[in-house]
């Protein structure tokens, strides 16, 4: 073959796998619409919380910051801790995979979290939309490097170390014995039992929702007003 044909044999090869690409991505997205959903169980998730974690995760498709994610987490903390509000959900399957406690940061407040921020050393939980990292074994044990994609809101993650780990304070008899959950320096903690199990469920590009109904951050998050790159 001519050198010339094949350099122009490449180049379209290329461009119809760039196109070929494209077109997953917006598939996928697609996918993440309610209606894909109807008839799901999806525990004690508010289908309008569900609808605004569905509407960010496809919005990070389209803007390229994830690829095929595989679960999507949701974190309503709008509920006490001493309630589950946390779910994870299989973004192929669309099962609930878990439904959970999880604890929030000491400076976002005591039994609910009311106070937010992406500041280091404030110990506050962060909202917004996360990438599943790596994992690797800290003082916490087992845990989940998580990559905050909201900028100016949660964008701050991995210098604060904001990661999912496992906490013996996240337990029913913590919740019995206190009438809520301990809390953590700003991670979403979950309970010991099952975070080896969870965290490999969703690590490795999956994505995290992170809920309370902060007229600031709704208004400005890319993911959720006309999903901005």
């Amino acid at each position: 073959m001519p050198k010339n044909l094949l350099t122009a044999f490449l180049f379209v090869a290329f461009a119809v796998a760039v196109l070929v690409a494209g077109d997953a991505s917006a598939d996928n997205a697609v996918a993440f619409s309610r209606e894909h959903f109807e008839g799901a169980e999806l525990g004690s998730l508010e289908p309008t919380v569900f609808d605004l974690a569905l509407n960010a995760a496809s919005c990070a498709v389209r803007a390229g910051k994830v690829v095929n994610p595989k679960t999507l987490t949701v974190i309503d903390y709008s509920r006490p801790s001493s309630q589950e509000r946390l779910w994870v959900i299989d973004l192929t399957t669309h099962e609930l995979l878990y439904e959970e406690l999880v604890a929030h940061g000491q400076g976002s407040g005591l039994a609910t979290a009311t106070m937010f921020s992406n500041e280091p050393d404030t110990h506050r939980t962060s909202l917004g939309l996360f990438k599943t990292l790596d994992t690797y074994v800290g003082k916490n044990g087992y845990s989940l490097r998580l990559d905050g994609l909201d900028a100016g809101i949660n964008d701050r993650a991995r210098e604060r170390a904001i990661v999912m780990h496992g906490a013996p304070y996240v337990s029913e008899q913590f919740v019995r014995s206190n009438g809520r959950l301990g809390r953590s320096w700003g991670c979403p903690a979950i309970r010991n039992d099952i975070a080896r199990e969870m965290i490999d469920r969703v690590k490795g590009g999956g994505l995290v929702f992170a809920y309370y109904p902060d007229a600031k951050w709704l208004k400005s998050s890319k993911f959720l007003t006309g999903c901005g790159a």
